[in-house]
């Protein structure tokens, strides 16, 4: 298998300048970059940069992907708009990993998948615009991205099982942000990048609170509002005409999704062993269900060929003589469909000679038709496959 590397970085809060990007060309000669994007292929060789480097200096948002498993996905957040306590606690050793620079909280999720193969026809550049919407809904205060790459990390334990220590069963699940059983088309994106399995994400999902239970309602935004301090809206008015209106927006959708989120009953934290089992458990009564489904379909379809069969064979009855003479006329024509044909019509013969007790009529028969057409070899080597 030859091998495949795809890089790709994007700068989401602010272009690039000209120095920025020629440092950025002086990594690699064949990537193309703009003052927003890096994007490289590669089949030999390797990438000369540091994508954490990059992400602390430069660049908002990285996806990376290799043949030989390897999923990668960063991001940059700005420190006030993300707290790194929250963020460690969804940290798994190789799985997910942040740590803050003196502006930022840089996130990494990691998925490995040795054994897996690798799809060359599908579109690497696609996969980054479909899961970067996440980072703003990170800065906005939706956790569900952090736990989702705490999930798929712990998950991937059932691929590999040397993965995790034992130890590890009784590690404690982060606390579950609401409306896991609805992701985001961002969130969705991301889970199937980390390989997050269904049956798991659906297991975790029961102790997560429907969306509007969740401060996902702003109904209650306007009285919210009013408890700032004049102060605080003349700050936030002045960044707003300084360019800071996206991020403006998602600081205050974060500290009113923290304030609305207290009030929401919480479940007790599960352990690792805990969803991996009931993911287990469901996966295989889903397996089941499938079975029976399956076994019934084929049960059904069984008795609808035995009905249909019985009633050709009605037919056949009548006009048995007129049945072989069809026989001899498609072996007569030399052709391999003909012979096919034929053997068909000497199935039913044979069916209905059997469910008339007249055996040793049809031997008598089939055998007189060997007999006549012997050197016919494609035909003999048809009667003798289907026991004929």
């Amino acid at each position: 298998m030859s091998e495949y590397q795809y890089y790709e970085f994007l700068a989401v809060d602010r272009p690039l300048d000209d120095d920025e990007q020629a440092a950025a060309r002086s990594l690699s000669t064949r990537a193309r970059i703009t003052a927003t994007s890096f994007v490289n292929e590669y089949h030999w060789g390797n990438f000369k940069g540091s994508p954490r480097r990059l992400m602390e200096h430069v660049y908002d948002a990285h996806l990376y992907v290799a043949n030989w498993g390897t999923h990668r996905v960063m991001f940059r957040l700005p420190r006030d708009l993300l707290d790194p306590g929250v963020v460690e606690g969804n940290c798994v050793d190789d799985g997910v990993d942040a740590w803050a620079t003196d502006e930022f909280v840089v996130l990494e999720f990691v998925s490995e998948d040795e054994a897996g193969e690798f799809d060359f026809d599908y579109d690497p550049a696609a996969l980054l615009s479909a899961i970067v919407g996440v980072r703003a809904e990170l800065a906005a205060g939706d956790l569900r991205p952090l736990y989702l790459a705490w999930l798929a990390a712990y998950g991937a334990w059932e691929r590999e099982e040397d993965l995790f220590d034992r130890d590890a069963d009784d590690d404690l699940e982060p606390p579950v942000p609401p409306g896991l059983g609805s992701l985001t088309a961002s969130q969705r994106a991301l889970a199937d990048f980390l390989r997050l399995d269904a049956d798991l994400l659906a297991v975790a999902a029961q102790a997560s609170a429907p969306l509007e239970q969740s401060s996902d309602d702003l109904a209650d935004l306007p009285a919210w509002l009013t408890h700032l301090t004049a102060v605080e809206k003349d700050t936030l008015l002045a960044r707003v005409v300084q360019g800071e209106a996206t991020w403006v927006r998602m600081e205050l959708l974060r500290r009113f999704r923290g304030d609305a989120t207290a009030a929401i009953p919480t479940h007790a934290r599960r352990t690792v062993a805990d969803l991996l089992d009931n993911a287990a458990r469901r996966r295989a009564e889903h397996e089941r269900r499938a079975a029976e489904k399956r076994a019934e379909a084929e049960e059904r379809a069984e008795h609808a060929r035995t009905v249909a069969r019985e009633r050709r064979l009605d037919k056949l009855a009548d006009t048995q003589e007129l049945a072989w003479s069809r026989v001899e006329a498609m072996v007569a024509t030399r052709k391999p469909s003909e012979y096919d044909a034929a053997v068909t019509l000497l199935l039913d013969l044979q069916a209905l000679a059997e469910r008339e007790n007249r055996d040793a009529m049809f031997t008598e028969r089939s055998m007189a038709l060997r007999q006549t057409h012997a050197r016919k070899h494609a035909l003999i080597e048809r009667l003798d496959r289907n026991g004929l």
